[in-house]
């Protein structure tokens, strides 16, 4: 009897021996050998299933998973498997709920929710596609290239998607800044990225400063100068019937919308800042310094003049008064360089006293739609200090065309709008 009970409990110590290794074995082992260690474990069987997947054995994946469900029927894994099982077999509809509750209980079941923007996007279900997509793009940024040109293609291709793209952005996802910039790099960007601005303004979230700053600047370099006029019709950012912006000198740096707005210029020989006037208290203006020899810019703001005559206007003053003052401004095609407003000799003779000044300027027809008002220096063969002021500067249409020289803004789209 002693003999019989010390055999049972042997038996029973290495049966509880192989109970407590058989689970983490069974997870450890090839899905076939798990199956046989462990035939009852809704884990070790959707383990399986997901392999006869990766084989192509839809059925087996099938009864598999169904049986892992059985077992343990609120496990995300095995859904998604049999749903993707059942796709295989050709019941796309199954399939659709079956991922769809997937998706719905495990917002990191990727595979789930890649099926479903595919699927619906094959019905032209942009909402529910993009909202898998931004769960997918939320969480995984390496996929962000790929999400991304599925936005810009569908965007480009329907104009359905946009406004679907734009609600996402509406959003403030973490990823918008980086799909911006997307667009930026992309070929078929533009007219994307100008939609979203355009579409984005009526919204709790438009473009921030530094986002339509981004593309006035990218658009700028790539010469969209009629895409950036349409835009600034559409949002009035800037307004487009100030000519000039900012000529008091009164917004803040950080509140300008460049390149509309005063760019501020240093370098050797050159001193530039926007402060306090010290003979009009509370007044803000421009202040320069510069050694007389130096070349180089002072400050400069994009204009979008349409062809005709101009003057520019404004006040100054010499903090060191001398007869040759070497500044001046200057207007520049920004297309192709050309000078069509020389320095001239109202700024000669400075006065330590606040004057008036202004300066004529016309605007060709042609290769000349942005222009940059500039203040430059005009280099002496020595070095002297030269310290200057100015303020309240604007430009208007001269009076002979003041009729002609209506913005383009107001008079309504222009014929081949970029955005």
């Amino acid at each position: 009897m002693r003999e019989a009970l010390s055999y049972a409990l042997v038996a029973g110590a290495v049966w509880l021996g192989w109970e407590a290794i058989k689970t983490p074995l069974a997870d450890r082992s090839p899905p076939a050998v798990a199956v046989r260690l462990s035939p009852g474990s809704p884990e070790v069987l959707r383990r399986a299933a997901e392999a006869e997947l990766l084989a192509e054995r839809f059925d087996n994946a099938q009864a598999l998973s169904a049986e892992s469900l059985s077992r343990a029927p609120f496990n995300a894994r095995a859904l998604r498997v049999r749903g993707l099982a059942e796709a295989r077999l050709g019941d796309t509809d199954r399939a659709d709920e079956m991922l769809t509750l997937a998706g719905n209980w495990s917002l990191r079941d990727d595979p789930a929710h890649a099926w479903l923007i595919e699927n619906r996007l094959r019905r032209g279900d942009y909402g529910s596609a993009f909202a898998h997509a931004d769960t997918l793009a939320r969480r995984r940024s390496d996929l962000y290239p790929s999400l991304f040109r599925l936005f810009t293609e569908a965007a480009v291709a329907d104009p359905r998607a946009l406004p679907v793209v734009a609600s996402l952005l509406s959003k403030a996802p973490p990823w918008r800044p980086a799909y911006l910039e997307h667009l930026h790099d992309s070929d078929n960007g533009a007219p994307v990225v100008g939609g979203l601005a355009i579409a984005l303004e009526r919204t709790q979230a438009p473009f921030t400063p530094y986002e339509l700053q981004r593309l006035y600047t990218v658009w700028l370099t790539a010469g969209r100068f009629d895409g950036i006029l349409e835009l600034r019709r559409h949002l009035g950012r800037p307004p487009a019937e100030t000519l000039l912006q900012n000529g008091d000198f009164s917004t803040s740096a950080d509140q300008q919308l460049l390149p509309f707005g005063w760019a501020i210029a240093t370098g050797a020989g050159i001193g530039t800042s926007v402060v306090e006037d010290d003979l009009r208290k509370g007044n803000q203006a421009f202040r320069l310094e510069y050694d007389g020899f130096a070349s180089g810019l002072f400050t400069r703001q994009l204009l979008m003049l349409d062809p005709g005559a101009y003057l520019l206007q404004g006040e100054w003053r010499a903090e060191t008064p001398r007869p040759d003052m070497r500044i001046g401004w200057q207007v520049v095609c920004a297309e192709t360089g050309e000078v069509v407003s020389m320095t001239r000799s109202e700024l000669h003779d400075g006065s330590g006293e606040w004057n008036s000044f202004q300066q004529a300027f016309s605007i060709p027809r042609e290769n000349c739609r942005a222009q940059w008002l500039q203040l430059v220096p005009v280099p002496g063969d020595r070095r002297i200090t030269i310290a200057a002021w100015f303020d309240k500067l604007q430009v208007r249409p001269s009076a002979s065309d003041a009729e002609d020289a209506t913005p383009a803004a107001e008079r309504g789209s222009p014929a081949n709008s970029e955005t």
